[in-house]
């Protein structure tokens, strides 16, 4: 017996393909401007607000935000933008898995 998929069915398996090779991804920022006690909120809370971020820490010693998200969501650059538009420019250094 021969089984064929519908239209809806292929699409979601491709749909459900691709969102398997995308995953989650760390990757620590320097980030510039960081002078005061308020600013690991800003820059946390900046961060965070990009759909696809799932965890921010922030290191006011380190003057560091590493963020974990979802690479079919956002990527790297998109996080930096929203970091940069709150006034504190961030440059990834270190990417992880």
């Amino acid at each position: 017996m021969k089984k064929t998929l519908s239209a809806g069915a292929l699409i979601a398996l491709m749909m459900t393909a691709s969102t398997a090779f995308a995953g989650e991804r760390t990757v620590t920022f320097a980030v510039d401007n960081m002078t005061c006690a308020s600013c690991p909120y800003i820059v946390k809370s900046s961060m965070e607000g990009v759909p696809g971020v799932a965890k921010v820490a922030v290191s006011f010693r380190a003057k560091t935000a590493t963020v974990t998200f979802d690479e079919a969501k956002t990527n790297a650059a998109m996080i930096a933008a929203a970091s940069m538009n709150a006034g504190y420019p961030a440059h990834p250094v270190k990417q992880g898995n």
